[in-house]
């Protein structure tokens, strides 16, 4: 008879003086691979940072694994990584500043820096899809780059067991299913696997499911058909409430025209010839593979990557280059995305990170008038942040943090909005929530919208525009 290799038995875990995991108890045999699922903040990567040693619990946990080899690993949410001088200092626009970014270690020389096996670094390269990547600086990585390059760092080590904590996240279609086969290879091979993800994604091998409500198990069963089913589908019910967004007469005609543009970092295209307009009052969507060029793209319209100047890019009918400012841009640009949010000062607090919209800084360095204190008061109040506004913006779940920067992005009712991947992080509640949210301002507004998205089911019905980038290329049709 098989005898569990992992066993939790009443385990808990406190932070600031909080239960955030109560009575955690299951066990899972050596053939069997868990799913951990739930709504935001309901205690999952600290549930994978306890299996991981990483956090103190009280309670017992067990490994009765097999032979030598008991690694375990926890493939986290973000690739941490540091510069050649030894530091983690970057700041967000280095990605796309060519001169900046060459601090930073190649994708080759990070791999080769852990683990020495060439053969095997190789081979993952190519499985994976970063072989044509490998000389690249990491800064260069896109967040679903950075996030196969986690995978690769992860499977050199030959883990006996592998938790994952959102894998998918910022994965394009194809990069999702190739994951999924991975994961059931590795599975196959005698790893076991752990993964938090929506159930939508889960991998054929998975066999059970854990769902947390508040810290503690609301379920533990196998997995089926049904409870798939339930948890991609919550109940939901559409609720209207005022957005405190307000009414401006934008006097423009078009929020971005692209004739031609064409860039390049030394033998890499990003993108080529790319012709766009985008009206005043339009909703695209802008979709396309890792490293398509999307980041890219929309560095040139907020004004954050310099090679703009040497294209024919208008904003607010206004030629780039013709004597305005950064900020003269940013100041009509509401803007969130996953990789953004990295380089926000880890002290900032969510009140200060929400108000940092109304001035497109990093951080609040200025006192707000009434009326500025009115408006974040309205944000914060409409995202539910009240009791989590004077805490650090790290402290809350990754889907509370994602909530406090969608606020900054429309703090100032920006005459365009532009949305990267905006529902990373959250749960399928807050995902159906946002969109809702997303449509009623641009039903209500003239508001223009650009947003990015692997997920069909996250973007906004007020979408009926598409701007696709296929290796740099691109075309626009009409969104069915």
């Amino acid at each position: 008879m098989n005898q569990p290799t992992i066993i939790l038995d009443n385990v808990s875990v406190q932070q600031q003086g909080k239960n955030v995991l109560e009575g955690i108890s299951f066990q899972l045999l050596p053939q069997q691979h868990l799913l951990i699922s739930g709504p935001s903040g309901s205690g999952k990567t600290i549930l994978a940072k306890a299996l991981a040693g990483q956090v103190f619990i009280k309670g017992n946990l067990t490994y009765q694994f097999a032979g030598d080899n008991h690694t375990i690993l926890l493939v986290g949410q973000r690739n941490e990584f540091k510069n050649l001088s030894n530091v983690t200092d970057f700041y967000y626009q280095q990605r796309f500043n060519s001169t900046d970014n060459e601090d930073a270690l190649t994708v080759e020389q990070i791999l080769l820096q852990e683990h020495d096996d060439a053969k095997a670094t190789e081979a993952l390269l190519q499985q994976l899809g970063l072989h044509h990547r490998k000389q690249a600086p990491l800064i260069q990585l896109s967040s679903g780059e950075h996030k196969r390059l986690q995978l690769i760092k992860a499977l050199l080590q030959k883990p006996r067991l592998l938790i994952l904590d959102n894998p998918f996240t910022g994965l394009d279609i194809a990069s999702r299913k190739q994951l999924q086969q991975i994961i059931n290879t590795i599975a196959a091979n005698g790893t076991q696997v752990i993964l938090i993800a929506h159930a939508a994604d889960a991998p054929y091998c998975i066999t059970h499911v854990l769902d947390l409500r508040e810290g503690k198990i609301d379920l533990f069963d196998e997995i089926s058909n049904t409870t798939i089913e339930q948890f991609n589908h919550p109940s939901f019910q559409p609720v209207y409430i005022p957005v405190p967004i307000s009414e401006q007469h934008h006097h423009f005609d078009y929020a971005v025209k692209m004739l031609n543009v064409h860039i390049q970092y030394g033998e890499k295209i990003i993108l080529e010839n790319v012709s766009w307009h985008v009206r005043r009052g339009e909703c695209w969507l802008v979709k396309g593979h890792n490293g398509a060029g999307k980041s890219t793209l929309l560095s040139l319209i907020t004004g954050d990557n310099p090679q703009a100047y040497a294209n024919e890019i208008y904003l607010f009918d206004k030629r780039r280059g013709s004597g305005e400012s950064i900020w003269d841009i940013k100041k009509q640009i509401g803007f969130a995305s996953a990789e953004l949010h990295w380089y926000f000062d880890k002290n900032t607090t969510c009140r200060q990170a929400i108000a940092s919209g109304l001035f497109d800084t990093m951080g609040l360095y200025r006192q707000l008038s009434e009326k500025q204190q009115d408006t974040v008061n309205s944000w914060t109040n409409f995202f539910s942040l009240e009791d989590v506004q004077h805490q650090s913006l790290a402290s809350l779940p990754a889907g509370r943090q994602r909530l406090v920067l969608l606020a900054r992005a429309l703090v100032k009712s920006p005459a365009l909005l532009i949305l990267d991947e905006p529902c990373q992080g959250l749960d399928p509640e807050q995902t159906q929530q946002f969109i809702q949210l997303i449509d009623t301002i641009c039903e209500q507004t003239n508001t223009t919208l650009i947003y990015v998205s692997h997920y069909e089911e996250e973007v906004p019905f007020c979408i009926n525009r598409v701007l696709e980038l296929t290796h740099g290329q691109h075309a626009t049709y009409q969104r069915q």
